[in-house]
């Protein structure tokens, strides 16, 4: 019997054979141009907040100890640190002794300011900055906090020491590595990711951290005691080399059912950042920076419409941006312009609409997001050209446009996000539903070695990596679907 009942001999036979065929392998192009769903199956398990009585939430022994201390950038060009720790017992002393590494150098002190702040039934700890300006280039500097110049005899005097180096002088072929996780929260698997990252081979130095800290708004009256214990948890690393801050949902904290109406306040008490050395009137945009890089770090979660102060600073600062200087242009943002799994879809889209010409124009060449639980990384496309009227309103490949990274997947409480959109988006290059961290090594001003490590792997594990050329200095095409 021939094909719809007609004979063999019918004339329609053939094209209709024809354009079945055609469907068909239509069909399947679209779907193998979506790039790589990760064959990797994670074993479904809950994530599970570790017990207060855990070794890594324990508080320093003695009397007013400094604890939940943590770094950051304290300027604009990478020679200041902002330090900053919390006393639970009383003030004490906000100065920070500090000296390099060789020995040669005298000590010297900074002196810092205390703050405080009252969220619902929670009063906070004293909590500490001191910026330490001035700081030389490349150089491992040994600092102290808790040193208790002004308390009675037999009081205080817990003094914790620490260490950090500062960057290599800004410059276009200055080699550096980055780090990059989202999302944390202080589950075990937060600590097996956090593990992961500070045993990965390739010796990260600072880390760009995507937002969602603590994840304490999931709890009854958002338990501010679960800031102290995440701040305790990554003391281990923070204290040690300086994390990006990014804000994300959970930082907002924003719950008038019980009288807390200013929105970030844990969070912007808590972390300090170098905002008005950018120009930026608010500590939830600004920008840094460090090496051979520049940043610029977005707030999904305040006003960013035009006339708004958010997008006069972007506007104002993507022209700033030397990249004969810093060639490479990184922008952190916490909710994902391109989000191919059916958790927090197009909630980017609003500022995606309002920026993304901006971000293409300016040639950037990775944009780090989290909020999703998961890892999602992007062709170099865009979707810059609709006008309400030519119709033009799909996402296709730009090779002056950024990757968009997905990096939510530190391991918080609420679990992952396996949930994806099928058939696989053309421009979704790699997709996992797995827990892990990212690792970008800048060599020089044309290429940069990209990789994510899920935490199931081995420490040098590489499950996702690709080389990036610099847009600017060696903008050819590095596209990965094709080798997928």
């Amino acid at each position: 019997m021939g094909f719809l009942g007609s004979s063999p001999s019918s004339s329609s036979s053939l094209p209709l054979c024809f354009l079945l065929a055609l469907f068909l392998a239509l069909s399947a192009a679209v779907v193998c141009n979506g790039g790589h769903t990760s064959s990797f199956i994670r074993k479904e398990q809950k994530s599970v907040d570790m017990p207060f009585d855990s070794d890594v939430f324990r508080p320093p022994s003695g009397h007013n100890a400094p604890q939940q201390v943590h770094i950051t950038q304290g300027d604009h060009e990478g020679k200041a640190m902002i330090i900053s720790w919390v006393t639970m017992d009383e003030p004490g002393s906000s100065e920070v002794v500090y000296w390099k590494e060789n020995g040669s150098s005298r000590k010297k002190t900074a002196k810092g300011k205390y703050t405080t702040y009252k969220y619902y039934n929670y009063t906070s700890g004293y909590i500490h900055h001191c910026n330490i300006r001035k700081l030389e280039y490349n150089t491992k500097y040994y600092y102290e906090v808790g040193i208790g110049h002004n308390y009675e005899v037999g009081i205080g005097h817990n003094v914790r020491r620490f260490s950090f180096t500062t960057p290599p002088p800004v410059g276009p072929d200055v080699p550096y590595t980055f780090g990059m996780i989202g999302d944390l929260g202080q589950t075990f698997d937060s600590n097996a990711t956090l593990t992961h990252y500070e045993n990965n081979p390739r010796k990260p130095q600072t880390l760009l951290f995507i937002g969602d800290l603590s994840y304490a708004d999931n709890y009854p009256n958002h338990d501010n005691t679960r800031w102290d214990s995440w701040a305790r948890f990554v003391e281990r690393s923070v204290a040690y080399q300086p994390w990006i801050w990014t804000p994300g949902n959970h930082e907002l904290d924003f719950a008038p059912e019980i009288g807390e109406n200013k929105p970030f306040k844990p969070f912007t008490h808590r972390y300090h950042v170098p905002f008005k050395a950018s120009g930026s009137t608010s500590p939830l945009w600004y920008s840094i920076k460090r090496a051979s890089a520049y940043i610029i770090v977005l707030s999904s979660y305040s006003a960013y419409g035009k006339y708004t102060p958010q997008y006069q600073w972007l506007e104002a600062e993507l022209p700033k941006v030397n990249r004969t200087e810093t060639p490479w242009l990184i922008v952190m943002v916490h909710s994902p312009w391109y989000n191919s799994y059916n958790y927090h879809y197009m909630e980017g889209e609003t500022m995606r609409v309002m920026y993304e010409s901006w971000l293409v124009e300016a040639k950037v060449d990775l944009v780090l997001s989290g909020h999703v639980h998961a890892y999602e990384r992007s062709e170099r496309i865009s979707n810059v050209a609709y006008n309400i009227v030519n119709g033009k309103c799909g996402p296709v490949k730009n090779q002056d446009a950024p990757v968009y990274v997905t990096i939510g997947d530190g391991g918080n409480i609420e679990g992952l996000a396996n949930n994806m959109t099928n058939p696989q988006p053309d421009y979704s290059a790699f997709r996992e539903a797995s827990f892990g961290h990212a690792i970008l090594d800048i060599k020089n001003r044309t290429h940069a070695h990209y990789s994510w490590h899920r935490n199931q792997d081995g420490y040098a594990t590489e499950a996702d990596s690709m080389w990036f050329y610099n847009r600017v200095w060696n903008p050819v095409d590095d596209s990965t679907s094709s080798e997928s």
